[in-house]
């Protein structure tokens, strides 16, 4: 391969060094043009086919070699083959050309750009695929845009080259025969500029513009076929309706009302969502109290020589309902009615596309106009459909924070962040615990030496991780709960006392009115970049939307959701997921931020990898806690961070400055050139960045330094 672009190389430079070297640009002027006609047309008489041909290959090789002389060979085509075959032989010349152009830029560019930019290229191609088509041809309708430059970039872009072809014969179309037409005119023609008028300009720029002129029409066009069935009010009892108050649907209410939006919130169930009731606040209440109790057992690395603590888990429960009880006023319908937000306690049924039938809680029930509505409906847990699970009965995490006593054998059900996270936290606690995970490791998402890490210390603490299980079947025998597992093709039998169920989220869409009015559902509601669904004036954002799952992303999507809403059409914008952030809350702490190793290579991107061990860290040291580590990846030779993975204490926070740096484009350089308290954890992000700085040392500048410095010893 790398032979054959080398020859292609060679073969292009060498035709564009002949044209300069021979300098055969001195032909394709007008007054030569207009010199030759006649001779051009004597031979054309009598050699009509070689003619034809021979105009054809040089246009051919002009356009693929981006040379200069297109516009003098189109009024050529016009002087010598008239209006009509002119145009023909012009567009199909040049159409082939410039597609040859294209696709020399992806052969020789196309690979190099995609192992440069990566992820930036996957944006670009998500975007050529779904709208190139009609740029492209907003852009070939205006001649005055460097063609030339069309066929390079495009070429580094996933457009199909057939659909390249067409669009641009069909869109060059009108400018070849503007040319041609002023070539059957050669004769009283002075110059190019005479062709290229401001009146003549002036209407190209319109003709380009037409087609976003058209697609706005199509929008409102397609807008009134969504609506075509419904009937739309002529006033509206709100700006907005929002169904659903975990994250996405506070943060959208709150925005709205925070703009003098007159704004309904809409919740069946408690304030606050999954995060606060039943997720990220219980969690990390009895994550807190299982570490504390970690910490007592390691007392003699502390210099204590004994230290116990008695366990009441009834107690523990009971102080996470406390945590999440004094939490909760944040979230609070009281706090949010301050606020201008009116928070309505009940169950919300879209019936068109602009009415909102809400029953609440005595019964009584209330239809309400809107100009738009957001779906913040959020997720669940979903429960696989293994056989006998009804029957033993299960947990998962939105019920286990009803339990007030211990299961001394506990199975947990997936390995990913929220089963990684329960099953760490009910083993210091004293549960006996088995973590079962039909994939190869735990925390797949994450890199391997991540997941070894995770593993080695839960098995340490007592936890027996089950990799490569497959859960089969549930059975109760004699009174005791088994469940039989697949590994290796031979069944295993695990018994136990209670099983919790953590093997992700299912999003909710039943009951809303989704299918009623036929809005798109897969995994999660259907929407556009602009958080869209079908009808133009409903949203989704959050975990009913995906494409993540965090409490922080709901929110971040609600901006969006929530500005769209309220300022479409005269301003929208598009979601932007470039740089998420997460943490997996067990013990080494887990952060990441953009591209980990496995992900760069499955998406074929170049990264260089910059390590720090936090297990050398002064403040790691003397907290106990000197384990883990940062992993940067870079752009090869530079210094731009492509993503991090940090484990170890506080990973959750000591993320946050690369997704600072990662959002604002900067780079280790800066990072290394920030005073950083200590001694700190922070300081860790500092010495990768050091780190990183001494594998760029310029080796061969600092041999100089070496001897200036010699020099100057004497």
């Amino acid at each position: 391969m790398q032979a054959r672009k080398l020859a292609v190389v060679a073969a292009v430079a060498s035709a564009i060094a002949l044209f300069f070297i021979l300098d055969l640009g001195r032909y394709l002027n007008l007054q030569n043009l207009k010199d030759q006609q006649a001779a051009i047309e004597a031979f054309r008489d009598e050699n009509v086919l070689l003619s034809v041909s021979i105009y054809f290959v040089i246009y051919v090789l002009m356009a693929a070699l981006s040379l200069p002389g297109a516009a003098l060979l189109t009024l050529a085509g016009g002087a010598v083959f008239g209006l009509l075959w002119g145009t023909v032989i012009v567009s199909f010349a040049s159409t082939i050309g410039a597609t040859l152009a294209f696709l020399m830029s992806r052969f020789l560019l196309r690979n190099w750009v995609e192992q440069r930019f990566g992820q930036r290229l996957q944006a670009i191609d998500a975007g050529v695929r779904r709208e190139g088509a009609f740029y492209l041809f907003t852009l070939r309708l205006v001649p005055a845009f460097p063609f030339f430059l069309v066929n390079l970039l495009l070429g580094l872009t996933a457009m199909k080259t057939r659909t390249y072809y067409w669009v641009s014969q069909l869109g060059m179309l009108a400018g070849t025969i503007v040319y041609v037409n002023a070539g059957t005119q050669l004769g009283k023609l002075e110059s190019l500029s005479g062709i290229l008028s401001p009146g003549l300009l002036g209407s190209f720029v319109l003709l380009g513009i037409f087609p976003l002129i058209a697609r706005k029409l199509l929008e409102v066009i397609r807008m009134n076929k969504v609506f075509a069935n419904w009937t739309k009010p002529s006033r509206f009892d709100r700006n907005l309706v929002v169904i659903g108050g975990g994250s996405a649907g506070l943060v959208t209410s709150y925005i709205a009302a925070a703009v003098k939006a007159k704004v309904t919130l809409v919740e069946k169930h408690k304030l606050g969502g999954d995060c606060l009731n039943t997720g990220c606040v219980p969690s990390k209440a009895l994550i807190r109290s299982a570490k504390f109790l970690s910490h007592v057992g390691r007392s003699q690395e502390f210099g204590i020589k004994s230290a116990r603590a008695e366990v009441d888990f009834a107690d523990v429960m009971k102080r996470v309902q406390s945590v999440i009880k004094a939490i909760e006023p944040h979230d609070s319908a009281e706090r949010y009615t301050g606020l201008g937000v009116d928070v309505v306690q009940g169950a919300a049924k879209i019936v068109s596309p602009w009415e909102v039938d809400i029953t609440r809680e005595d019964g009584s029930t209330q239809r309400l106009t809107t100009r738009s509505i957001v779906i913040a409906t959020g997720a669940r847990p979903f429960v696989p459909l293994i056989p006998g699970i009804d029957t033993v009965g299960y947990l998962t995490s939105d019920n286990v924070w009803e339990l007030r006593e211990m299961p001394q054998r506990l199975i947990v059900l997936g390995g990913g962040p929220i089963g990684c996270e329960l099953t760490q936290a009910f083993a210091r606690l004293g549960a006996s615990v088995t973590q079962v995970e039909m994939e190869a490791r735990i925390m797949g998402r994450e890199d391997p030496e991540v997941s070894d890490l995770v593993t080695e210390r839960f098995r340490a603490e007592g936890v027996a991780v089950l990799t490569g299980h497959r859960a089969k079947e549930f059975l109760i025998e004699d009174g005791e709960k088994i469940l039989i597992a697949e590994h290796d093709g031979k069944d295993v039998r695990i018994a136990f006392d209670a099983v919790l169920v953590a093997v992700g989220r299912a999003a909710n869409l039943k009951g809303f009115g989704l299918e009623e009015l036929g809005i798109p559902t897969g995994r999660t509601v259907d929407t556009n970049v602009f958080l869209q669904t079908n009808y133009p004036n409903i949203y989704a954002a959050g975990d009913v939307a995906g494409p993540y799952q965090f409490t922080h992303t709901a929110a971040h999507q609600a901006w969006y959701a929530a500005v769209n809403a309220l300022f479409d059409p005269l301003k929208k914008f598009k979601a932007d997921y470039s740089v998420i952030p997460w943490a997996t809350f067990v013990e080494p702490e887990v952060a990441r931020v953009g591209l980990n190793e496995q992900d760069a290579k499955a998406q074929g991107i170049a990264f260089e990898v910059t390590n720090f061990g936090i297990d050398d860290l002064d403040r790691a040291i003397a907290d106990g806690e000197a384990h883990g580590f940062i992993k940067v990846l870079t752009v090869p030779g530079k210094d731009r961070i492509l993503g991090v993975t940090i484990v170890g204490e506080h990973a959750g926070d000591l993320i946050a400055e690369y997704v600072l740096a990662m959002k604002q484009g900067i780079g280790l350089n800066k990072i290394l050139g920030t005073i950083h308290i200590y001694p700190t954890l922070a300081e860790a992000n500092k010495y990768v960045a050091g780190n990183w700085k001494k594998a760029h040392a310029p080796q061969q500048l600092l041999a100089w330094v070496e001897r200036f410095h010699a020099w100057r010893r004497g």
